[in-house]
């Protein structure tokens, strides 16, 4: 009785040779930049930080290198509570995390369109006021009275609010009200929050969420005006963060 190979001897002698001149498939170098290693920062906040479509992950391209900075400060010492960030930015050095501000703060990356919003013509009517009016009779002054008339920030450390979506709006504006998210005393952006009703939260989200992005979009200088509010956070125009 003949052994029969489960292949012709030929053939194994092809498929060997084939493998034998084969180039091994050699893996792409890593490369030890920044931008590799920050990645992992948009796994959440999307691809060149451009904000995850959940809602929920904001924006880093192009806000204010002193207002990141500040926010990663804030995860790392307890300011701001979310167990993810802090736990990423504990071990950091101020330095690096000036760093990182700053690489982000450099992106130019166009927004997109705004997402519908569900909201009444009473609602935005009432979210458009507090944005560009505020309510004197309420001690509320406008939120383009700190973030810039077209309300996309004031350097070094005023972000733009514009292109953020509402779910983020009211999570945050709802954590200072509450006192999960904290700043700098005197925290201005708590005592704002304090001071909106639970519909004026829903109204200037609204609002601000249904807006368009102007080409272009960047924070401006700021200007010699005094602020409506004492804040903390604000870094003084030409100081550094």
């Amino acid at each position: 009785m003949k052994f029969r190979f489960p292949l012709p001897v030929w053939r194994v002698w092809v498929l060997a040779i084939g493998w034998a001149l084969t180039p091994l498939a050699i893996p792409a170098p890593f490369e030890d930049t920044l931008a590799q290693r920050l990645v992992a920062c948009t796994a959440c906040h999307g691809p060149q930080g451009r904000a995850a479509p959940d809602g929920y992950y904001p924006r880093l391209a192009g806000k204010p290198a002193g207002y990141l900075y500040n926010q990663l400060l804030n995860f790392r010492d307890g300011q701001r509570q979310y167990r993810l960030m802090s736990q990423m930015v504990e071990p950091l050095s101020e330095a690096y995390l000036l760093e990182i501000a700053e690489h982000f703060a450099a992106m130019e990356v166009p927004y997109p369109a705004p997402a519908p919003v569900q909201a009444t013509a009473g609602q935005r009517q009432r979210g458009e006021q507090l944005a560009l009016r505020g309510d004197a009779s309420r001690q509320l002054p406008a939120c383009a009275s700190c973030h810039g008339a077209a309300l996309t920030g004031v350097l070094p450390a005023t972000p733009g609010l514009l292109g953020l979506p509402r779910d983020y709006l009211n999570a945050q504006l709802g954590a200072w009200r509450t006192g999960l998210r904290k700043a700098h005393a005197p925290d201005c952006m708590a005592e704002v929050a304090r001071r909106l009703a639970p519909e004026d939260i829903a109204a200037v989200s609204a609002w601000l969420a249904s807006q368009t992005v102007p080409a272009q979009a960047h924070a401006v200088v700021a200007s010699a005006a005094t602020l409506p509010m004492r804040c903390g956070s604000a870094v003084p125009p030409g100081a550094r963060p």
